[in-house]
């Protein structure tokens, strides 16, 4: 996935926002005021960072290689993903959702 479709996924989550707390090489994504997803920008491969239940953190990093604890974040809670290939469209689209939802106060349904 390219850095513009994670954005136009991302953004497409209801009331997800774009913002850059951190300064311009930084694109945080937020809902109801709080942190879901991160953007490095201009990294060649994309790197995102996503909020994680921390059991399946575990499962994803041990799996996945391109999956790593957070960069600059608490290690627990957060994955930094590379995309490069080793998770699919899918994949990924799902653990965005996954981030989200733990964040925000909506139905799992509703997104």
């Amino acid at each position: 996935m390219t850095h513009k479709e994670v954005e136009e996924f991302i953004l497409n989550l209801p009331e997800a926002q774009l913002d850059y707390p951190f300064g311009a090489e930084v694109a945080v994504y937020k809902v109801n005021d709080k942190m879901f997803a991160l953007i490095q920008e201009n990294s060649d491969p994309l790197k995102v960072s996503l909020k994680c239940d921390p059991g399946l953190s575990a499962v994803l990093r041990e799996r996945y290689e391109s999956v790593m604890p957070g960069y600059h974040l608490n290690k627990k809670h957060w994955n930094t993903i590379i995309l490069t290939g080793q998770l699919s469209k899918a994949e990924v689209e799902d653990l965005i959702k996954h981030s989200y939802l733990l964040v925000s106060e909506k139905n799992p349904t509703a997104i």
